[in-house]
Order: C-alpha cells, then structure tokens, then sequence
C-alpha cells in the first residue's frame, strides 16, 4: 500500500481516512476521491437541511404562540424537563454571547433536537393532537411516521455538521425524506430549493459508481 500523504495524517489524521480507505479496499487514489466526494456532497446538502429546519422552527413557533396566545409560549406550554433544560442551555448561551433574550433570539438559538422532539409520543396528547398537526398543513399521516422521519433527519444533519463520513448511507432516500417534509411545511419552498439543489447532480457523479 502506498504510504499516506501528508496531508492525510497532519490536516485529517489516519483514523479519521481510514473507513474510506476501507471502502476503497486500500487503494489510495479512490478513497481520497471518496472523500472529497464525501466533502461535497455534505456541503450540497445544507441548502436544504437549511430550509428545512428553518421551516421546522418558524412553523412550529407560529403555531405554539397562536395557540397559548403568546410569543413566550413555552413559559405555560406543557413542557417535559427535557425541553425546559434545552430553553434553559438557550437561555444560557445568549447571556455569554451579551445577546438579548427576546422570545425571537431565544427561538432561533432553541437546537433542532428540541423542535423535533416536541413532534415524540411524550407531546401527543399535550401538543400534536391540539395544535401542532396544524403546522404540517399538508401532511395526512401519522405523527409517529413523521416524528420518524424528523429523527432521521436530525441524526444526519448531525453527522454532516460533526464531518462524519455520509457516503455509506442510502443519500438518494435522505434527500427524498428533507424535500418530502420540507414540502408537507412549505411547498413553494420546496419548490423553489429545486432550483438550488446539487444533491441529485452529485449523486450520479459518485466515484467507482
């Protein structure tokens, strides 16, 4: 086997390249390809991993502040310890950076991990049911099906922010299910992502495809 260039071990490390050179059965050429497809193709993600979460966030906010008649509705929203922990780690984080804590500031700093969580079985009976169905305007099924593919989501918006290798997941379905939900959100947003989009294209261009 060839020896590592530098790059590799100094810029990546060893550990870090070794599961596409795995992939590539050591052959060095084809797992550095590998893994500046693997770069591109996590960076043509973010458009619509963007618009998706940012979807996610404002709809379900409109909906919980028409609902409990205020914009700091998670001040009498039946929330478990769980979620009064991530506003109260918001919270935190504004007060370092000297940051207002208005309910639009403390909004945008709340992870996807809590709005995505307000969709769980703990929320059904409290939140779904009432209220937050209305958020998916254009979703007819169940919420435990939605809350599933939510998960999905988070899981892999992580793995993309944290560098991880993405390239042995099923990306064709990823990208279905964010464009999917994006559009039970927003259609038109969805729509007008299509012509942003380089996830389709980047896929055909796979290396040893």
């Amino acid at each position: 086997m060839p020896e590592e260039p530098g790059w590799i071990e100094e810029g990546l490390s060893t550990p870090r390249f070794a599961p596409y050179l795995a992939k590539a059965e050591g052959d060095l050429a084809r797992a550095s390809a590998l893994y500046w497809w693997n770069v591109e193709v996590s960076a043509a993600f973010y458009p619509a991993l963007h618009c998706l979460e940012l979807a996610l966030r404002n709809g379900l906010h409109r909906t919980l502040a028409t609902a409990f008649g205020r914009e700091d509705w998670w001040r009498v929203a039946p929330l478990r310890p769980d979620g009064v922990g991530k506003l109260a780690e918001a919270r935190r984080k504004l007060t370092v950076r000297g940051r207002p804590r208005t309910p639009d500031d403390l909004v945008a700093n709340l992870s996807l991990g809590f709005w995505v969580s307000t969709l769980s079985s703990a929320y059904d009976r409290t939140l779904w049911v009432p209220h937050l169905h209305r958020t998916f305007a254009f979703y007819r099924g169940k919420r435990r099906d939605l809350h599933t593919d939510l998960r999905t989501v988070l899981l892999f918006r992580n793995r993309i922010m944290h560098h991880e290798p993405i390239h042995h997941r099923h990306l064709w379905k990823d990208h279905e299910t964010i464009l999917r939900v994006l559009g039970y959100l927003v259609p038109e947003l969805a729509g007008e992502l299509k012509a942003y989009d380089r996830v389709p294209e980047l896929l055909r261009q796979r290396p040893g495809r």
